[in-house]
């Protein structure tokens, strides 16, 4: 697959915790973005963070659990990140998700 010019990349900002049916949401993200064939899908970790609810997302101390930010990162064509969204309003129930124009200068897989 060969992909340059104008395109989106789309952010979804979590926390390690989230599940959707069961599995570890980040790892549904990805799979859900690989099975609608998007070019790829990358999830970065935090190391500090909050969100909406104020609430500190750091690494687990003594005794209390750790919850750190994650970050799915998408970049394709406009059209299929624009397919991608109403997938995602289904399995995100809380986090931020945002899109932006990108100029795709190059993308290539080892067979093109």
């Amino acid at each position: 697959m060969k992909i340059e010019g104008e395109g989106y990349l789309l952010r979804v900002f979590i926390g390690e915790s989230d599940v959707f049916q069961g599995r570890p949401l980040h790892e549904a993200i990805v799979q859900a973005a690989r099975s609608m064939g998007l070019a790829g899908a990358t999830v970065l970790r935090g190391v500090l963070g909050f969100g909406a609810n104020s609430l500190m997302h750091r690494p687990a101390a003594a005794g209390i659990p750790s919850e750190l930010p994650l970050v799915v990162e998408i970049v394709d064509r406009s059209e299929k990140i624009k397919a991608f969204l109403p997938t995602l309003d289904q399995m995100v129930r809380e986090g931020l998700i945002t899109l932006e124009k990108v100029s795709i200068v190059m993308y290539r897989s080892r067979g093109t």
